[in-house]
């Protein structure tokens, strides 16, 4: 009885094993780009090369750049001219491609008040 009961222990902790590998082992893949104002600019969206560079960025960007209080003009010159604006929003949009979640694209949108950052959020769909 004894050996029964511990293979089901051996069996639960093979799993966490391979489950904490597998996470290590991948999270240099899941958006590991550095942001590079120049390269987000400049990519050719529309190559199959640079489909998710804006959307690999995206953590990168998230941990090393306080967008919270810039202006309009300091985002501009971050990120270049938005793919899409809205006065009536206060809002800028960015495109980010594909988000590695089957054919979902995402959007980086940025939130003004007045002249400067109130919230932003990434969205996917």
């Amino acid at each position: 009885m004894k050996k029964f009961l511990k293979k089901p222990y051996l069996l639960v902790f093979a799993f966490w094993c391979v489950v904490f590998a597998s996470i290590f082992l991948l999270r240099g893949k899941i958006s590991g780009e550095k942001f590079e104002s120049q390269k987000w600019k400049t990519a050719n969206m529309n190559s199959e090369v640079n489909w998710s560079l804006r959307w690999d960025m995206m953590n990168d960007l998230r941990n090393d750049y306080q967008l919270i209080g810039m202006s309009k003009n300091e985002i501009v010159k971050l990120f270049g001219e938005p793919d899409n604006k809205s006065e009536r929003f206060a809002q800028f949009r960015y495109s980010l491609g594909y988000a590695h979640f089957g054919v979902d694209t995402g959007t980086l949108i940025i939130e003004f008040e007045k002249d400067s950052v109130k919230k932003y959020l990434v969205t996917r769909g």
